[in-house]
């Protein structure tokens, strides 16, 4: 009776199996299609933004007109200055120009996702998990940022993320590749990668650490340190972009603003399947990580520039606590991809109106 019952059943098992396998496939392309639509409509929407919409817009597109005349003597990165310049050749307009950038920083989101992905061990799912990032990057005025400010520092942002993923996990020479791209675009990512050893520390010692840089930078010690030991630092991130429309000194508001997004995951773990529940609290400390820079000098001008690497990165853990939530219903894929539309709405707001942090 039972071997005629198990008999029975495997065909019917197998049979099953191909209509699984389709249904994944299906849904995978279906994901694959909506990115790609957001991603067309991302870039044209930040492609074809006025000069004016973006304090840096007009800067950059101005660098990019005077590439037509070769390469010129400039600051800037050389990873950011040779892409530009080779787009100037291949007569890309200052539109295309700005819809690129756009592309290649969503490109820096779905590798850092891809890494994210897989340093939480998981098997399948990396186009759900990819589109919640987007998803939430998209209702991030930091993420809006940038797009049409902190341009190359946006585009650097997400791939020191990956780097120091790829460090936590002691692949070297992926933190060497990653961190190597990251700071051909913007020079500040050796900041972060700068403080990559935090990541060889006991977890207990991260925590701890956590709260006393923290509390150093709140209180203003680190802020008074810097100044009586290190003068010449001190100086130069006093002097560095100085203007009267930021403002400078202590950002308590940016502090626990900051703060509170290395605490959440670790307060939303009993809501996240195991294993992903630990690893996603391990890749705190990398978010951490990311935090350093700014408790140790986040004192001077624009020092919101300090952590938009760190504030982007909230995007991608937020979106692995969604993606292996223990309530099935917010780990939907169907309706990650309903929210996912959402946001481009969110997104047109933010960029037209500029609304930035």
């Amino acid at each position: 009776m039972t071997t005629t019952t198990t008999t029975l059943l495997r065909p019917r098992d197998s049979s099953l199996r191909p209509q699984q396998e389709s249904h994944s496939a299906a849904a995978t392309g279906l994901s694959l299609i909506l990115l790609l639509a957001v991603a067309v409509f991302g870039c044209w929407l930040i492609g074809t933004r006025p000069l004016e919409l973006g304090t840096d817009t007009d800067a950059y597109a101005g660098f990019y007109q005077r590439l037509k005349g070769g390469l010129v003597e400039t600051r800037l990165e050389p990873g950011f200055v040779y892409l530009s310049y080779v787009l100037q050749q291949m007569g890309v307009s200052v539109i295309g120009y700005q819809a690129v950038l756009f592309a290649l920083l969503l490109g820096t989101a779905a590798v850092a996702t891809r890494r994210y992905f897989h340093y939480l061990g998981a098997a399948s799912g990396f186009f759900t998990l990819l589109s919640a990032s987007v998803m939430f990057l998209l209702i991030s005025p930091m993420f809006v940022n940038a797009s049409i400010n902190a341009i190359r520092q946006g585009l650097a942002a997400l791939l020191v993320f990956a780097a120091l993923l790829a460090f936590h996990q002691r692949y070297w020479w992926k933190f060497a590749l990653w961190g190597a791209l990251a700071t051909s675009f913007h020079y500040s990512s050796l900041l972060y990668l700068a403080f990559a050893p935090v990541l060889l520390l006991r977890p207990s010692f991260q925590r701890y650490l956590a709260a006393a840089a923290f509390l150093f930078y709140v209180s203003g010690l680190s802020m008074a340190a810097v100044r009586t030991a290190l003068p010449s630092v001190y100086q130069i991130v006093m002097e560095y972009t100085a203007t009267t429309r930021f403002e400078s000194g202590v950002r308590i508001d940016f502090a626990i603003f900051s703060i509170f997004w290395y605490v959440l995951p670790h307060v939303l773990a009993p809501m996240v399947r195991f294993p992903y529940r630990e690893r996603i609290k391990d890749s705190t400390a990398v978010y951490l990580v990311l935090l350093l820079p700014f408790f140790s000098v986040g004192w001077g001008f624009f020092s919101n520039r300090y952590l938009l690497p760190g504030w982007l990165a909230v995007s991608l853990i937020l979106a692995a606590v969604l993606c292996h939530n223990r309530l099935a219903f917010l780990r939907n894929p169907l309706l990650i991809r309903m929210c996912l539309v959402a946001s481009c709405a969110v997104f047109y707001v933010l960029v037209t109106r500029a609304i930035v942090i």
